[in-house]
């Protein structure tokens, strides 16, 4: 019997497309998929692992159906803001001066490939959950309806996933898991996210949610999206934090993260 929800994180508009703008069909395919990445790592015989992964992507997006883009027009200064303070985090153009979109063109100019595509993920989908409140509140719905739905006793949420699982059980104190596990969070980013938290985080730290008994953090060490990794330095109530060496490239991937050895014996008692 599956046990565990999932709350995925950025760049996963595609699913909504490929599902022809189905919400429960994008849910449904991205399940499937973290299934299969969770059975890689358990071994044994084949099973379902997760009741549900809330799906909440195309709730940051706007447009024609179809449209893959971000509002732009609405959300392009909100996400350079995202985006050169993201940057600051990693130690990248803290002396260069000028106008915040010139600094953001010169630093996606800079970074390597594959960390501007991660930025140019990143950025807008974190400026739009965090600066539209309409967006915010329709994301943490659809995460609360589903934990209502299934009743997990594990919760497990990858980066942006993190924020909206976070904010939705603080604002829900009727919803309660066994287990919180927060993957690549970006939930102590400095600038971008902590301090934006709903709750907010009070003399500098916030606190596990209420109705979880048990919060586990598991971030490599080269995430750019976990900054920093160690969550407990800004928040109370983290049980374990687990540091890994996923992929000197995909490290950021909910592949990797579902994959990893750390996470297993965390699960394992769930799944007996």
């Amino acid at each position: 019997m599956a046990v565990i929800v999932g709350v995925h994180g950025i760049g996963k508009y595609n699913y909504y497309l490929e599902a022809s703008h189905s919400a429960a069909g994008a849910a449904e395919a991205m399940r499937l998929k973290w299934d299969r990445y969770l059975h890689t790592a358990l071994g044994g015989e084949t099973r379902a692992y997760f009741s549900e992964v809330a799906y909440f992507s195309h709730l940051l997006h706007e447009g024609e159906p179809g449209d893959a883009r971000p509002a732009r027009a609405a959300m392009e200064a909100p996400a350079q803001q995202v985006l050169a303070d993201w940057a600051r985090n990693l130690g990248v153009g803290e002396h260069v001066t000028g106008a915040l979109k010139s600094f953001t063109g010169w630093l996606l100019d800079k970074l390597d490939g594959r960390s501007a595509a991660f930025a140019k993920l990143f950025a807008p989908e974190v400026a739009a959950y965090l600066t539209d409140q309409a967006k915010r509140e329709r994301c943490r719905q659809v995460v609360a309806d589903v934990i209502r739905r299934n009743r997990p006793k594990v919760l497990i949420a990858h980066s942006l996933g993190s924020v909206v699982a976070y904010e939705t059980l603080w604002a829900n104190p009727d919803l309660h898991v066994d287990l919180l596990v927060t993957l690549g969070s970006p939930l102590g980013m400095r600038n971008v996210v902590f301090e934006r938290l709903l709750p907010a985080p009070i003399n500098g730290r916030g606190e596990r949610p209420k109705g979880v008994a048990r919060w586990v953090n598991i971030a490599d060490k080269d995430d750019i999206a976990a900054i920093p990794p160690d969550l407990r330095g800004s928040f109370t109530g983290v049980d374990v934090e687990e540091l890994v060496n996923l992929d000197w490239i995909d490290f950021h991937t909910v592949e990797k993260y579902l994959g990893c050895p750390e996470l297993d014996p965390h699960l394992r008692p769930f799944l007996a």
